[in-house]
């Protein structure tokens, strides 16, 4: 969106439960002046829930719901929003895509110190392997805009941060 008369970029923040997604988010929040978009509190906060799963003991967006909360605040640029799907948000609202990648092995160990159920487990794990995410993200937006980044140490999240808040000061200075 160069041609955007927002004073700050849109970006998303994505992957498969466990990568580390509000980790980023919150810290991202904290060292820039861009606010942090947790959708799943959003719809839970707004009234943007269809349905609870049982099987895999979540709720369901409604995601028509969703979009017309978020719509305003897409507009008014700054937002780091923070969810484990993409392909039902408009392209038009990102500058930036980053899609966060973790080994099976220590995505199986983050899934498990929260208690998700075997199926749920071996369910986030394939999606990690098949890259479903990472897939979703590339057919859904511009690839130029798609950045994949591995999420397993203190020190790639670390690097993570940096490199996304220096995308977003190279954006603003465009």
């Amino acid at each position: 969106m160069a041609n955007s008369p927002r004073n700050l970029p849109n970006i998303l923040i994505t992957g498969t439960p466990g990568v580390g997604k509000s980790t980023v988010c919150q810290k991202l929040a904290e060292i820039t002046d861009m606010v942090w978009v947790d959708v799943g509190k959003l719809a839970k906060d707004k009234g943007c829930l269809e349905s609870y799963d049982e099987e895999y003991q979540c709720s369901v967006l409604d995601e028509d719901k969703v979009l017309d909360e978020m719509e305003d605040m897409m507009d008014e640029g700054g937002k780091i929003v923070d969810y484990h799907g993409c392909d039902f948000f408009p392209e038009r609202w990102f500058d930036a895509i980053f899609v966060l990648r973790t080994d099976n092995t220590v995505l199986y160990d983050r899934l498990a110190i929260r208690g998700y159920s075997t199926k749920k487990l071996e369910e986030n794990i394939q999606s990690e392997i098949f890259q479903v995410i990472l897939e979703e993200a590339k057919e859904s937006y511009e690839p130029e805009i798609v950045h994949e980044l591995q999420n397993n140490t203190s020190e790639e999240l670390e690097k993570n941060i940096t490199d996304i808040k220096n995308w977003i000061e190279a954006w603003k200075n465009k």
